[in-house]
């Protein structure tokens, strides 16, 4: 089991990471080096943290299709870039990442959201997140 303040700073570095990538445009495995030189981190946060750039990156296109879905009277393209990244994040662990219970991952998302998004953010991350919750919860009842 990893320790769960190592998972968090992992999140909050891959959202760093997601953020600058999406404000500049740059290819994700050219950004990677360059970036892990500029803010280093042990061994454990940078393993996770690359877990989840690549994963988000994998499947970037389902991601962004799940959270368009949930979006209520916005677009993908109107969200702001931290909370963007922010949801990619929580929905790639709520489907890809075993050991992340749901639930988990949007209270991750949540705090995540505090500290680096807008002061509406969390809310914003929470009620979308909650969606595509239920969304995943129906579909796997099904």
């Amino acid at each position: 089991m990893v320790h769960p303040g190592i998972r968090r700073r992992a999140r909050e570095r891959a959202l760093q990471f997601l953020y600058g990538a999406d404000m500049t445009g740059n290819d994700f495995n050219e950004a990677l080096a360059p970036y892990w030189e500029l803010n280093p981190a042990k061994p454990g946060i940078k393993r996770y943290a690359e877990k989840l750039i690549r994963g988000v990156d994998a499947h970037a296109p389902d991601l962004d299709a799940r959270i368009a879905g949930a979006l209520e009277n916005w677009t993908l393209d109107r969200i702001g870039n931290v909370e963007r990244a922010v949801l990619r994040v929580a929905l790639y662990e709520m489907l890809y990442v075993e050991d992340v219970p749901p639930n988990v991952a949007i209270n991750e998302a949540i705090e995540v959201a505090k500290r680096f998004g807008s002061e509406e953010a969390p809310r914003f991350v929470n009620g979308v997140l909650d969606r595509l919750r239920d969304g995943i919860e129906k579909a796997g009842a099904s």
